[in-house]
């Protein structure tokens, strides 16, 4: 009798370890927010830019995986290596409104007196991230990014990448689908758009504005759902700026033959 309840203490112990090892873990995320805003003069309506990131980054009590999501991050939003998103975000906005004043200060004193070319002087860049859980693996980070340069229009996108949940790893495309991909994968998108759109061919694709000056492609902004894989296509990808962005939504029973052996979704 002693024995049995012993051995039952020493399981119940053990799975206990098991849990609290598993919880510390677990990835959440915290948010850094970042705004800085620069004038171009000492006016009062002088143009200006102004930063604002409100970014997303991993914590973890024990492991590895919260680390590389965040160094990841940090190379993807910002093209820096080796410092924390909190400084990756400090530096970008310093860096940004600095080169806003040094290069369009000299060109603003030029055209000061021209009312019309005001407005191609107001610049923003703002970061704004969310995450969420993807199949049982995977956390979903998605960023969006909305800035303006002075062009005739701002641009609107977003970045979506996947991560491992246990170890912190970016997955793409590969990691995904077997190789050898490309092909079928890009014949299921092209369908899949077909029927988005109401479109019998390639030519009605073309005459709705998909597709004109470029050819169908498998994006690597995706994301990886319990039940579907949703690809993103940014405005100028597959479409003009006008038309905003395309979302196809792919169940898994679409493309079955040509995902990988160990992906598991």
């Amino acid at each position: 009798m002693n024995g049995k309840i012993l051995t039952l203490l020493v399981v119940s112990l053990c799975l206990f370890a098991g849990c609290k090892d598993s919880d510390e873990k677990e990835v959440w995320f915290e948010t850094v927010c970042m705004d800085k805003t620069a004038k171009l003069s000492n006016e009062d309506l002088a143009p200006h830019c102004s930063v604002s990131l409100k970014v997303q980054y991993a914590m973890q009590k024990k492991g590895e995986a919260a680390k590389e999501i965040n160094e990841y991050l940090v190379e993807r939003l910002f093209n820096m290596q080796d410092v924390s998103v909190e400084s990756a975000c400090e530096q970008f906005a310093e860096s940004y409104v600095q080169n806003y004043q040094n290069t369009l200060t000299p060109l603003y004193n030029q055209d000061r007196n021209d009312s019309t070319k005001r407005a191609w002087y107001d610049y923003h860049y703002i970061i704004t991230t969310e995450t969420h859980p993807g199949n049982e693996n995977t956390i979903v980070y998605i960023a969006t990014i909305d800035y303006y340069e002075g062009a005739a229009h701002g641009i609107n996108e977003q970045i979506v990448m996947n991560f491992d949940k246990e170890t912190g790893r970016h997955l793409t495309l590969s990691d995904v689908f077997a190789t050898g991909y490309e092909q079928q994968l890009t014949a299921v998108l092209l369908k899949a758009l077909k029927e988005k759109t109401g479109s019998e061919d390639l030519a009605a694709l073309k005459e709705k504005g998909y597709l004109n000056a470029m050819d169908m492609f498998p994006a690597e902004n995706f994301i990886i759902g319990e039940e579907t894989i949703t690809f993103i296509y940014n405005p100028y990808e597959i479409a003009p700026y006008n038309m905003g962005s395309t979302e196809l939504i792919i169940p898994y029973n679409d493309v079955e033959k040509i995902l990988k052996n160990s992906f598991d979704y």
